[in-house]
């Protein structure tokens, strides 16, 4: 009987301790900025004149980067990224699959690894320096974008539809990010062990 109950203990505290394991906290911050990012990108807004919508997606992705560090927060964008192409329904519109990364927003998402790896790289322990870390992590979510809708467009159609109408919001985002940093990017690195 104690001999069992002994066995017990020792494979319950062993899947604890996995689960504690720096490995295992480090997939589960990249699995909850996917989540995270895609829960994001289903609050979407149409704006008039525009295909592309309104979505908080580009706060997740840059938070992503700001609060996980470049490796994660990249990772965390890659594996949305993928479980959108397969099919899960991560993405804004109700399109899945690899097609609607041809569609018009198809550049601010393949840009989102980009734009939490340099994010994450440029943080430092600065309000300033972070708050400019996210605005070059935001700018290149808007070169993959503003790029693919030139390139169905022309580059004045991409910056009247695909920038003018999302800026001031978008400044907006920044500050929120901004604040969000300076209050859990300790802890949330303590948490995931980063």
């Amino acid at each position: 009987m104690r001999t069992t109950e002994s066995t017990t203990n020792t494979t319950v505290a062993g899947r604890l301790e996995f689960l504690a394991s720096r490995p295992a906290r480090r997939v589960a911050a990249v699995v909850s900025f996917a989540v995270l990012t895609a829960i994001s990108a289903k609050v979407a807004l149409p704006i008039p004149g525009t295909a592309v919508p309104f979505t908080f997606q580009t706060l997740a992705m840059i938070l992503a980067g700001a609060l996980l560090g470049a490796q994660l927060g990249a990772a965390s964008q890659i594996l949305y990224l993928t479980l959108g192409v397969i099919g899960v329904p991560v993405f804004a519109g109700p399109i899945a699959g690899a097609a609607y990364l041809m569609g018009p927003t198809g550049g601010y998402l393949i840009a989102a690894p980009l734009a939490a790896w340099v994010t994450g790289r440029l943080m430092g322990s600065s309000m300033l320096r972070n708050f400019g870390a996210l605005l070059v992590g935001l700018a290149a979510i808007y070169a993959g974008g503003l790029s693919w809708l030139a390139v169905q467009t022309q580059w004045s159609t991409a910056f009247s539809v695909g920038l003018l109408p999302f800026f001031l919001a978008d400044m907006g985002k920044l500050a929120v990010a901004t604040l969000v940093v300076g209050r859990l990017r300790d802890h949330t690195r303590s948490l995931f062990g980063v």
